[in-house]
């Protein structure tokens, strides 16, 4: 098992900045995918980024590219979202998930991950 908690939600103006961060423990891999996903309030949950178990490979939902930052320190188990410009529709709860190796086509799937953190909240205010 591996349970993962998200930290650094908050309230924030558009514009601003806010650094999330997910850590790992438990049977924690450095192999595992590591994925950013949000859910708004009565909308579905959705990618946000996505990063491989070197960091060699990131990859961004296109509402957050340019403006968000997927990271990992295998060494300290944790992965990092660095959102920046944040936008009034960035509000939402947002998830930390890890799976397997997976195809790069198939890492937006929620149902492609073995585990999930409880998720932090992000208010953006206009």
């Amino acid at each position: 098992q591996v349970q993962l908690v998200e930290s650094g939600g908050g309230l924030v103006q558009a514009g601003g900045s806010l650094r999330l961060s997910c850590a790992a423990s438990g049977r924690t891999s450095s192999t595992y995918t590591m994925s950013w996903f949000r859910q708004a309030p009565g909308k579905e949950r959705e990618f946000v980024a996505v990063i491989n178990w070197s960091g060699g490979v990131t990859y961004y939902a296109d509402p957050v590219k340019g403006r968000f930052t997927i990271s990992r320190d295998n060494n300290k188990n944790t992965v990092y979202l660095q959102m920046d410009s944040l936008k009034p529709e960035d509000t939402a709860v947002y998830y930390c998930a890890a799976g397997p190796w997976m195809d790069i086509s198939t890492m937006p799937l929620p149902s492609r991950y073995d585990y999930w953190g409880q998720g932090t909240q992000v208010t953006v205010s206009s």
